[in-house]
Protein backbone atom coordinates (compact mmCIF):
# COMPACT_ATOMS: atom_id res chain seq x y z
CA UNK A 1 0.00 0.00 0.00
CA UNK A 2 1.14 3.21 -0.73
CA UNK A 3 0.98 5.73 2.01
CA UNK A 4 0.74 9.27 1.09
CA UNK A 5 0.89 12.99 2.47
CA UNK A 6 -3.20 13.61 2.72
CA UNK A 7 -2.76 17.36 3.96
CA UNK A 8 -0.45 19.58 6.48
CA UNK A 9 -0.82 22.42 8.87
CA UNK A 10 1.00 24.91 10.53
CA UNK A 11 0.23 27.31 14.04
CA UNK A 12 2.26 30.66 15.22
CA UNK A 13 2.36 32.39 18.56
CA UNK A 14 0.68 35.63 18.47
CA UNK A 15 3.79 37.81 19.93
CA UNK A 16 7.38 37.92 17.91
CA UNK A 17 10.32 39.48 18.83
CA UNK A 18 13.41 40.39 16.17
CA UNK A 19 17.03 40.29 17.55
CA UNK A 20 17.82 44.09 17.49
CA UNK A 21 15.11 44.73 20.44
CA UNK A 22 16.96 41.44 21.84
CA UNK A 23 20.66 42.85 21.25
CA UNK A 24 19.00 46.17 23.18
CA UNK A 25 17.30 44.69 26.15
CA UNK A 26 19.85 42.20 27.03
CA UNK A 27 22.91 44.62 26.14
CA UNK A 28 24.77 41.61 24.51
CA UNK A 29 25.85 44.10 21.28
CA UNK A 30 25.30 42.27 18.02
CA UNK A 31 25.53 38.42 19.50
CA UNK A 32 21.77 37.98 18.66
CA UNK A 33 21.79 39.87 15.42
CA UNK A 34 24.96 38.39 14.39
CA UNK A 35 23.03 35.07 14.52
CA UNK A 36 21.26 36.25 10.73
CA UNK A 37 18.05 35.20 12.69
CA UNK A 38 15.66 38.42 12.23
CA UNK A 39 12.73 37.50 14.10
CA UNK A 40 11.43 34.22 16.45
CA UNK A 41 7.73 34.03 17.39
CA UNK A 42 7.34 33.03 21.07
CA UNK A 43 4.58 31.54 23.11
CA UNK A 44 3.13 33.79 25.70
CA UNK A 45 -0.40 33.07 26.03
CA UNK A 46 -0.71 29.99 23.84
CA UNK A 47 0.24 26.75 25.33
CA UNK A 48 2.04 23.71 23.64
CA UNK A 49 -1.19 22.14 23.16
CA UNK A 50 -2.97 25.13 21.57
CA UNK A 51 -0.09 25.20 18.99
CA UNK A 52 -0.99 21.50 17.97
CA UNK A 53 -4.38 21.65 18.26
CA UNK A 54 -4.61 24.76 15.62
CA UNK A 55 -1.70 23.05 13.44
CA UNK A 56 -3.69 19.84 13.64
CA UNK A 57 -6.93 21.37 12.53
CA UNK A 58 -5.76 23.04 9.44
CA UNK A 59 -3.72 20.03 8.41
CA UNK A 60 -7.45 18.25 8.50
CA UNK A 61 -8.72 21.04 7.19
CA UNK A 62 -5.90 20.17 4.20
CA UNK A 63 -7.04 17.02 3.97
CA UNK A 64 -10.55 17.41 4.32
CA UNK A 65 -11.03 14.90 6.80
CA UNK A 66 -12.53 15.49 10.31
CA UNK A 67 -10.73 15.15 13.54
CA UNK A 68 -13.16 11.48 14.57
CA UNK A 69 -11.44 10.14 11.37
CA UNK A 70 -8.54 9.68 12.74
CA UNK A 71 -7.30 6.35 14.22
CA UNK A 72 -3.97 7.45 15.39
CA UNK A 73 -2.27 10.92 16.70
CA UNK A 74 1.34 11.03 17.43
CA UNK A 75 3.22 13.91 18.79
CA UNK A 76 6.66 14.17 17.90
CA UNK A 77 8.51 16.66 19.58
CA UNK A 78 12.13 17.29 21.69
CA UNK A 79 10.10 18.26 24.74
CA UNK A 80 6.64 17.18 25.76
CA UNK A 81 4.13 19.07 27.48
CA UNK A 82 5.16 17.30 30.62
CA UNK A 83 7.17 14.03 31.84
CA UNK A 84 4.28 11.62 32.06
CA UNK A 85 1.81 10.97 30.52
CA UNK A 86 2.73 11.56 26.90
CA UNK A 87 1.52 14.71 25.30
CA UNK A 88 -0.68 12.85 22.24
CA UNK A 89 -3.49 12.07 24.51
CA UNK A 90 -4.14 15.78 25.99
CA UNK A 91 -3.92 16.71 21.89
CA UNK A 92 -6.23 14.00 21.12
CA UNK A 93 -8.68 15.60 24.03
CA UNK A 94 -8.38 18.89 22.46
CA UNK A 95 -9.81 17.64 19.02
CA UNK A 96 -12.41 16.36 20.31
CA UNK A 97 -11.91 12.77 19.37
CA UNK A 98 -13.92 10.19 21.95
CA UNK A 99 -12.46 8.01 24.55
CA UNK A 100 -11.30 4.76 22.57
CA UNK A 101 -11.68 6.00 19.00
CA UNK A 102 -7.71 6.28 18.20
CA UNK A 103 -4.47 5.28 19.53
CA UNK A 104 -1.88 8.31 20.54
CA UNK A 105 1.69 8.04 21.89
CA UNK A 106 4.59 10.29 21.40
CA UNK A 107 8.15 9.63 19.71
CA UNK A 108 10.54 12.05 20.51
CA UNK A 109 14.10 12.30 18.56
CA UNK A 110 14.38 15.14 19.43
CA UNK A 111 14.94 17.87 16.13
CA UNK A 112 14.04 14.41 14.00
CA UNK A 113 11.32 13.40 16.18
CA UNK A 114 8.79 14.53 13.40
CA UNK A 115 10.84 12.19 10.94
CA UNK A 116 10.64 9.21 13.05
CA UNK A 117 7.26 9.75 13.82
CA UNK A 118 6.31 10.31 10.18
CA UNK A 119 8.11 6.83 9.45
CA UNK A 120 6.10 5.04 12.63
CA UNK A 121 2.60 6.34 11.30
CA UNK A 122 3.65 5.01 7.60
CA UNK A 123 4.82 1.77 8.73
CA UNK A 124 1.45 1.21 11.04
CA UNK A 125 -0.63 2.58 7.76
CA UNK A 126 0.80 0.26 5.65
CA UNK A 127 0.46 -2.72 7.46
CA UNK A 128 -3.37 -2.29 7.84
CA UNK A 129 -3.13 -1.14 11.70
CA UNK A 130 -4.71 2.38 10.74
CA UNK A 131 -6.30 4.05 8.48
CA UNK A 132 -5.49 7.74 8.90
CA UNK A 133 -3.21 9.24 10.88
CA UNK A 134 -1.62 12.66 12.51
CA UNK A 135 1.78 13.42 13.00
CA UNK A 136 2.34 16.54 14.44
CA UNK A 137 4.91 18.59 15.97
CA UNK A 138 4.20 20.82 18.54
CA UNK A 139 7.49 22.67 19.83
CA UNK A 140 7.99 25.67 23.13
CA UNK A 141 11.70 26.13 22.10
CA UNK A 142 12.10 29.53 23.95
CA UNK A 143 11.56 28.17 27.20
CA UNK A 144 15.25 26.93 28.64
CA UNK A 145 17.40 28.44 26.58
CA UNK A 146 20.72 30.07 27.44
CA UNK A 147 20.29 34.14 26.62
CA UNK A 148 23.52 34.84 29.70
CA UNK A 149 25.59 32.07 28.80
CA UNK A 150 25.28 31.71 25.25
CA UNK A 151 22.96 34.71 23.51
CA UNK A 152 24.34 33.51 19.77
CA UNK A 153 22.76 29.89 20.74
CA UNK A 154 19.50 31.11 22.73
CA UNK A 155 18.61 33.52 19.46
CA UNK A 156 18.48 30.29 16.80
CA UNK A 157 15.27 29.28 18.42
CA UNK A 158 11.11 29.98 17.93
CA UNK A 159 8.36 28.42 18.73
CA UNK A 160 5.68 26.80 16.34
CA UNK A 161 3.98 24.13 15.25
CA UNK A 162 3.48 21.56 12.08
CA UNK A 163 1.11 18.80 11.29
CA UNK A 164 0.27 16.02 8.57
CA UNK A 165 -2.41 13.72 8.26
CA UNK A 166 -1.42 10.50 6.33
CA UNK A 167 -3.27 7.99 5.03
CA UNK A 168 -3.34 5.71 2.09
CA UNK A 169 -2.69 6.94 -1.38
CA UNK A 170 -5.02 6.99 -4.12
CA UNK A 171 -4.22 4.45 -6.60
CA UNK A 172 -4.01 6.34 -9.95
CA UNK A 173 -1.82 9.34 -7.81
CA UNK A 174 2.30 9.54 -7.76
CA UNK A 175 2.03 10.24 -4.12
CA UNK A 176 3.94 8.31 -1.73
CA UNK A 177 6.44 8.14 1.18
CA UNK A 178 9.39 6.41 -0.87
CA UNK A 179 11.97 6.48 1.53
CA UNK A 180 12.56 6.90 5.35
CA UNK A 181 16.35 6.85 6.82
CA UNK A 182 18.11 7.57 10.51
CA UNK A 183 21.29 6.95 11.63
CA UNK A 184 23.18 8.18 14.68
CA UNK A 185 26.31 8.78 15.82
CA UNK A 186 26.15 8.56 19.65
CA UNK A 187 30.05 9.27 20.23
CA UNK A 188 29.10 12.96 20.05
CA UNK A 189 25.82 12.50 22.51
CA UNK A 190 26.97 15.24 24.79
CA UNK A 191 27.72 17.62 21.73
CA UNK A 192 24.18 19.64 22.74
CA UNK A 193 21.61 18.96 25.41
CA UNK A 194 19.39 19.92 28.33
CA UNK A 195 20.76 17.46 31.22
CA UNK A 196 17.81 18.06 33.65
CA UNK A 197 14.38 16.91 33.77
CA UNK A 198 15.01 13.13 33.09
CA UNK A 199 16.85 10.19 35.63
CA UNK A 200 20.44 11.84 35.15
CA UNK A 201 20.07 14.41 38.34
CA UNK A 202 17.69 13.90 41.14
CA UNK A 203 15.42 17.45 41.88
CA UNK A 204 16.07 16.46 45.73
CA UNK A 205 19.48 15.26 46.21
CA UNK A 206 21.12 16.95 43.62
CA UNK A 207 19.11 19.96 43.30
CA UNK A 208 22.55 22.36 42.69
CA UNK A 209 23.09 20.54 39.85
CA UNK A 210 19.45 19.67 38.36
CA UNK A 211 19.28 23.48 38.07
CA UNK A 212 22.81 24.18 36.78
CA UNK A 213 21.49 21.53 33.76
CA UNK A 214 18.41 22.96 33.18
CA UNK A 215 19.07 25.11 30.02
CA UNK A 216 20.11 23.75 27.01
CA UNK A 217 23.86 24.17 25.67
CA UNK A 218 25.34 23.50 22.31
CA UNK A 219 28.74 22.84 20.96
CA UNK A 220 28.11 24.01 16.94
CA UNK A 221 31.92 23.60 15.78
CA UNK A 222 31.51 19.37 16.98
CA UNK A 223 28.29 18.99 14.86
CA UNK A 224 29.64 20.90 12.08
CA UNK A 225 32.44 18.53 12.05
CA UNK A 226 30.37 15.29 12.50
CA UNK A 227 28.40 16.66 9.64
CA UNK A 228 31.26 17.46 7.04
CA UNK A 229 32.48 14.03 7.91
CA UNK A 230 29.15 12.07 7.54
CA UNK A 231 26.09 13.81 6.13
CA UNK A 232 26.86 13.81 2.65
CA UNK A 233 26.98 10.34 2.66
CA UNK A 234 23.75 9.56 4.85
CA UNK A 235 21.87 11.93 1.64
CA UNK A 236 23.77 9.40 -0.71
CA UNK A 237 22.08 6.24 1.35
CA UNK A 238 18.75 8.09 1.66
CA UNK A 239 18.42 8.57 -2.50
CA UNK A 240 19.72 5.05 -2.80
CA UNK A 241 17.19 3.59 -0.54
CA UNK A 242 14.51 5.85 -2.69
CA UNK A 243 16.11 4.73 -5.76
CA UNK A 244 16.41 7.91 -7.12
CA UNK A 245 19.89 10.01 -8.16
CA UNK A 246 20.38 13.41 -7.02
CA UNK A 247 19.50 15.06 -9.75
CA UNK A 248 16.11 13.51 -9.56
CA UNK A 249 15.16 15.42 -6.20
CA UNK A 250 12.79 18.89 -7.22
CA UNK A 251 13.08 20.27 -3.51
CA UNK A 252 15.09 20.01 -0.41
CA UNK A 253 13.19 20.42 2.98
CA UNK A 254 15.55 20.73 5.71
CA UNK A 255 15.12 21.12 9.10
CA UNK A 256 15.77 24.80 9.87
CA UNK A 257 18.90 24.76 12.51
CA UNK A 258 20.38 27.78 11.81
CA UNK A 259 21.24 30.27 8.61
CA UNK A 260 24.82 28.85 9.03
CA UNK A 261 23.87 25.05 9.47
CA UNK A 262 21.69 25.66 5.90
CA UNK A 263 25.00 27.26 4.14
CA UNK A 264 26.60 23.89 5.52
CA UNK A 265 23.93 21.68 4.39
CA UNK A 266 24.12 23.34 0.93
CA UNK A 267 28.00 22.83 0.75
CA UNK A 268 27.83 19.87 1.68
CA UNK A 269 25.48 18.01 -0.42
CA UNK A 270 25.79 20.21 -3.85
CA UNK A 271 21.85 20.97 -3.89
CA UNK A 272 21.87 24.06 -5.77
CA UNK A 273 20.12 26.90 -2.96
CA UNK A 274 17.17 27.40 -5.16
CA UNK A 275 16.37 23.78 -4.11
CA UNK A 276 16.22 24.47 -0.71
CA UNK A 277 13.72 26.30 1.18
CA UNK A 278 14.66 28.20 3.87
CA UNK A 279 12.62 30.45 6.31
CA UNK A 280 14.83 30.25 9.53
CA UNK A 281 15.71 33.70 9.46
CA UNK A 282 12.15 35.09 10.01
CA UNK A 283 10.56 31.95 11.90
CA UNK A 284 13.99 30.64 13.46
CA UNK A 285 14.98 27.03 14.54
CA UNK A 286 11.64 25.62 15.74
CA UNK A 287 13.11 21.77 16.70
CA UNK A 288 10.88 19.44 15.00
CA UNK A 289 7.77 21.07 14.08
CA UNK A 290 10.61 23.02 11.83
CA UNK A 291 10.17 20.47 8.84
CA UNK A 292 6.54 20.61 8.57
CA UNK A 293 6.26 23.76 9.18
CA UNK A 294 8.50 24.28 6.26
CA UNK A 295 6.81 21.96 4.35
CA UNK A 296 3.41 23.89 4.48
CA UNK A 297 5.34 26.90 3.73
CA UNK A 298 6.17 25.43 0.89
CA UNK A 299 2.94 24.33 -0.20
CA UNK A 300 1.62 27.89 0.51
CA UNK A 301 4.36 28.66 -2.17
CA UNK A 302 3.07 26.32 -4.75
CA UNK A 303 6.38 24.88 -4.63
CA UNK A 304 4.73 21.18 -4.03
CA UNK A 305 2.97 20.07 -7.45
CA UNK A 306 1.73 16.69 -7.96
CA UNK A 307 4.22 14.47 -8.70
CA UNK A 308 7.61 16.95 -7.52
CA UNK A 309 10.39 14.82 -5.60
CA UNK A 310 11.22 16.16 -1.97
CA UNK A 311 13.77 15.64 0.43
CA UNK A 312 13.18 16.14 3.73
CA UNK A 313 16.68 16.51 5.63
CA UNK A 314 17.61 17.23 8.92
CA UNK A 315 20.25 16.33 11.87
CA UNK A 316 19.61 16.33 15.70
CA UNK A 317 20.67 15.86 19.46
CA UNK A 318 22.19 12.48 20.17
CA UNK A 319 23.69 12.98 17.45
CA UNK A 320 21.36 11.69 14.39
CA UNK A 321 20.76 12.47 10.83
CA UNK A 322 17.12 11.69 9.33
CA UNK A 323 15.84 12.26 6.43
CA UNK A 324 12.57 11.46 4.49
CA UNK A 325 11.84 11.28 0.45
CA UNK A 326 8.29 11.78 -0.89
CA UNK A 327 6.55 12.35 -3.70
CA UNK A 328 4.09 15.06 -3.81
Amino acid sequence: MKVAVLGTGRALPAHSRDSFQIDLDLKTGNRVSSSRVNRRFICREETQIDLARTASLAALESAKQKPSDLDLIISGASVPYQPIPATAPLIMRSLGIPDGVAAAFDVNSTCLSFISALEIAGLMINNGTVRRALVVSSEIASRALPWKEQPEVAALFGDGAGAFVLGPAHTASPSAIKAVRLRSYPSVFEACGIGSGGTKYDFDTEHDAFVANSKFTMDGKVLFRLTAQKFNLFVNDLLEQAGWKQSDVDLVVPHQASPAALDHLIRLTGFNRTQVVSIVEDYGNQIAASIPFTFDIAGERNLLTLGRKVLLLGTSAGVSFGGAALVI
